[in-house]
């Protein structure tokens, strides 16, 4: 009793520490040492106990091992006493097994409620395996009886598998239903590691062909863990690679022995490890491991791997601006498509032609995507697309079917008259253009019908045909729209789609978990006896409740910091959102007094505009209200519908440019919605709207480094001391929400993000305006 009063003690003590926010640290580590100690001295007097209890000590005595097993359900039996003579005692595990000491001819006494007693005399050291059938045991000696999976469970469990992977493509759920039956035949059966093993690596393939790559991963790891294979090593790698975690694709890769690999899964490794280091622009390592391939595929003729890598050792030239050696390989990949099949050959050609197209090359480009457009007329099909598939399993690409990765005749004939309008022949673009409109339309495929009409309203407007030239716009405005609506549908279906992944894979896991308690069971099962030769009962349970206290308060204090830190992220991420929800009723007030100084003024068309660009804007923002962070392109795009509106508003007042550096890559980076609006609004509001003379406003995006870029924006307004001169009373007595809300923002995101944003405002001399500078780091 006494162990127990001092762990509640220590307890107590550490719990009124941590509530008065002492060094918790310190306090835990003097609860483990006090614990450890107090168990360590349990375990001594455990084993001096045992010591002191025996009477004597036997000759030739060994330990003697078994298991107590039910025959019909294959179960152990737990807690089964065993004894010998009255000297040593023990009882079975959740698994039925044992270990007692023992010598030769001792009688082991086996009793159990469920059977009857059995008392059985030792004759050798071999394990015994004792069967208990209808309330009667039988003992076996040396007989390793294992359940045997009858051929009919395996041929279930393979069935299940194969279903799984036939509807794969058609449905997802259906498919992950089939492999959750095959996991519980596997569970109820206890079929190997290595069979689970398949049906986790059949689950991440099918989260990988519907891009559901952070589930992939996880499958694939769990596959990997319980029974480790070439295939699923390189599986894993893939699903890191297609969501964008290219080091530990290379990472995994790496861990492969290549030593286990096939001719053909080396070319895949190296092939793999080309990918993964292209992707990180390291050309010169992705270069390497192409070669690697190259020269295994070559050498054992795996003839579409030398396509393959031949074309992407060519990708390697051309990203790095070796434009002759990329046209070598490039040359070599399309000669060794052609005499492959019609479908590789259409593949390489678009590739090839995608090549020239970058570097200028338009004759050339025109004259193969021709041939190419012939090519495709003489499938079988002729009036369906052809996909490319890339490389399915050999590298790191598979299917896709987005429109960006098909060749169809509308894709084809568009960029033919893409070719001829870079060259300023609008003439000959033009019937490609309406071939590509006609066999979009026909097809549906209102991308490449959008963007068709878009460029053949620029090609009549080029020719001077505006009449013609407005009429196509038109409909460019219409498909636009449609466009639209289409992909508000496609998000609603996705939506559904996540939904009965998530269903099926909430099945997966709990088979899982049943999985993982089965074997944490085991190991706990094996600890549990090696303590019972050990300790008796009452040392055992005082053992237990310290270590399980020390469990506790180390939960606890897991919990707490957890909570804490959740807490603190809650917060921030509230504050976050107060403030947009400020922001947008601030931005709507001052936009709604424009329209209401048109209404005021009888410009009832002007307001009838303005309020069609403010709906537009209001749409952008609403959609981007509730997120951290968007691609500051879309930012940009804002910026350009609201300094439209102002301008709009104040054309006698200010002129204005906005100016991005053409090598930023402005999708890479990210930037808080709404963060520039109020810089340029008081720059218009406080600066240029009170200039006697028209000012300018200037708004330049430019790079600083690789991670880093600047955007500036100026004017020659008034500049802010004199602004503050101009305010009436009223005005004084109100503070800048606009500005006080972007700092508290940007202090709020620069916490949670490792300072991804810093601003800088600097008035310029004789009051002839002001200049904000933000500086904005890529994630």
């Amino acid at each position: 009793m006494g162990y127990f009063i001092l762990w509640y003690k220590v307890c107590k003590f550490t719990i009124d520490d941590m509530n008065k926010n002492t060094t918790f640290t310190y306090k835990i580590t003097v609860v483990f040492l006090m614990l450890f100690g107090l168990a360590y001295g349990q375990f001594n007097d455990a084993g001096n106990t045992n010591k002191k209890n025996k009477p004597f000590e036997r000759e030739n005595m060994f330990t003697l091992r078994g298991v107590v097993k039910m025959k019909d359900s294959w179960e152990g039996v737990k807690d089964a006493d065993l004894s010998i003579a009255n000297t040593e005692f023990t009882k079975t595990n959740s698994l039925g097994e044992f270990k007692i000491q023992a010598a030769l001819g001792d009688e082991v006494e086996i009793t159990h409620p469920s059977f009857e007693k059995v008392v059985y005399k030792v004759t050798s050291e071999e394990k015994l395996t004792i069967y208990i059938e209808k309330g009667v045991a039988v003992v076996k000696e040396d007989k390793k009886y294992k359940q045997a999976v009858t051929g009919e469970v395996m041929d279930e469990f393979n069935s299940n598998l194969y279903k799984a992977n036939s509807s794969l493509k058609k449905d997802a759920a259906t498919s992950i239903d089939y492999v959750s039956k095959a996991l519980e035949i596997s569970l109820e059966n206890e079929l190997s590691k290595s069979n689970v093993s398949r049906a986790y690596e059949k689950l991440g393939e099918i989260y990988l062909y519907w891009n559901q790559y952070d589930l992939a991963i996880s499958n694939f790891r769990l596959s990997k863990n319980l029974f480790s294979t070439p295939t699923n090593q390189l599986q894993l790698a893939k699903a890191y690679y297609l969501n964008g975690e290219y080091n530990l694709s290379i990472q995994t890769l790496k861990n492969i022995k290549k030593s286990k690999l096939s001719n053909y899964q080396k070319v895949q490794y190296y092939e793999a490890l080309g990918d993964a280091y292209i992707a990180l622009k390291q050309e010169p390592s992705a270069e390497n491991n192409y070669r690697k391939g190259l020269t295994i595929a070559e050498k054992h003729l795996i003839t579409p791997k030398i396509t393959d890598l031949n074309s992407k050792i060519g990708d390697v030239f051309a990203q790095e601006g070796k434009y002759a050696e990329a046209d070598d390989y490039y040359n070599n990949s399309l000669q060794l498509a052609e005499s492959e099949n019609i479908q590789r050959s259409i593949q390489e050609s678009d590739k090839v032609a995608d090549f020239l197209s970058q570097n200028n090359r338009f004759d050339e480009e025109i004259e193969l995507r021709k041939r190419n457009l012939e090519q495709v007329k003489e499938l079988p099909k002729p009036d369906s697309v052809f996909t490319i598939s890339g490389l399915g399993n050999s590298g790191f690409l598979i299917n896709d079917n987005s429109v960006s990765n098909t060749i169809s005749p509308q894709k084809l004939n568009y960029k033919i008259g893409d070719a001829y309008f870079k060259q300023s022949k609008f003439k000959e673009a033009i019937p490609y253009l309406e071939k590509s409109i006609k066999e979009a339309n026909k097809r549906e495929d209102l991308i490449v019908e959008k963007d068709a009409t878009k460029k053949l309203s620029k090609a009549y407007d080029e020719q001077l045909d505006f009449v013609t030239a407005y009429e196509i716009y038109k409909n460019y405005v219409a498909l636009v729209e449609k466009l639209y609506i289409k992909k508000e549908q496609e998000i609603v279906q996705a939506s559904r789609f996540n939904q009965r992944i998530t269903k099926s894979q909430n099945r997966i896991t709990s088979l899982e978990k049943d999985r993982e308690l089965s074997e944490g069971k085991l190991n706990l099962a094996m600890k549990d006896s090696q303590l019972a030769l050990e300790s008796n009962k009452t040392q055992k349970t005082i053992i237990y409740s310290l270590l399980f206290g020390l469990f506790l308060i180390s939960l606890l204090a897991y919990y707490m910091y957890r909570n804490v830190k959740q807490q603190k992220l809650n917060n921030n991420l509230l504050a976050l959102k107060q403030l947009r929800s400020q922001m947008n009723p601030h931005f709507i007030f001052n936009a709604l007094n424009s329209v209401n100084s048109f209404i005021a003024t009888n410009d009832e068309r002007t307001a009838n505009r303005y309020l069609s660009e403010f709906s537009q804007l209001m749409r952008s923002v609403l959609e981007n209200s509730e997120q951290d962070f968007i691609p500051l392109s879309k930012e940009i795009e804002l910026l350009e519908i609201y300094t439209k509106l102002e301008h709009f508003r104040f054309q006698d007042k200010f002129d204005y440019e906005i100016h991005v550096d053409e090598d930023i890559e402005v999708a890479d980076f990210q930037i808080p919605p709404m963060l520039l609006q109020p810089y340029v609004e008081n720059a218009v509001w406080h600066g240029l709207r009170y200039k006697e003379e028209k000012g300018s406003l200037m708004i330049h995006v430019k790079q600083v480094t690789s991670s880093v870029i600047q955007i500036s924006i100026e004017d020659n307004g008034i500049g802010r001391e004199k602004s503050k001169e101009l305010k009436t009373q009223h005005q004084k007595k109100q503070q800048s929400k606009g500005m006080g809300n972007i700092k508290k923002r940007v202090a709020i995101l620069n916490e949670m993000y490792d300072d991804k944003v810093d601003v800088a405002i600097v008035d310029k001399p004789n009051h002839t305006g002001t200049k904000v500078i933000l500086t904005l780091k890529k994630d």
